[in-house]
């Protein structure tokens, strides 16, 4: 309901989901950097369709990328919510209609711009996921994440208090 999108529209339109697989193992050649808000999900909704696909192959095609995290960013610069349409809210982007790709991947393209304009620091972000310690990392850890403790900021902070490991 989301998305409008129906199961009518699937059947008729859709694409098998191991055409998907193998099409998404075809791009992802080590050291891609994959950009995400909230990547935690977007990891492992890729991490199982590959699995299910390419079972030997997954965790190294997983491992051999780099990830960064827009909603890990944004929620370091700004105070709470922190949703995509949050951030596009915030840096003042042309609102577009969230819940499909290709308006979700241009919002994130662009609040991904301001993010670095903002401060250029995103390249401390790579592989790194922040987390809310009340509730500790949601679903599931991979090894080559660095996953930190994040709270919740009153206001931008400046680049001595930020997440990064560096």
């Amino acid at each position: 309901q989301i998305t409008s999108i129906t199961d009518e529209m699937l059947n008729s339109e859709g694409v098998p989901e191991e055409v998907i697989a193998d099409d998404l193992k075809q791009r992802l050649t080590a050291d891609t950097l994959m950009i995400a808000h909230n990547t935690p999900f977007d990891l492992s909704f890729i991490y199982y369709l590959l699995k299910r696909h390419f079972s030997d192959e997954a965790d190294e095609i997983v491992a051999n990328l780099n990830w960064l995290d827009t909603y890990t960013v944004f929620k370091d610069r700004k105070a709470y919510p922190h949703k995509l349409i949050d951030a596009v809210h915030y840096y003042g982007i042309e609102e577009v209609n969230f819940h499909r790709a290709i308006d979700d991947t241009k919002a994130l393209y662009e609040v991904t711009k301001a993010l670095k304009n903002e401060r250029d620091d995103l390249y401390e972000y790579i592989n790194v996921f922040g987390y809310n310690p009340k509730y500790g990392v949601n679903g599931m850890k991979f090894s080559f994440i660095e996953y930190k403790a994040q709270y919740y900021c009153n206001s931008l902070r400046p680049s001595d208090e930020i997440l990064p490991r560096k």
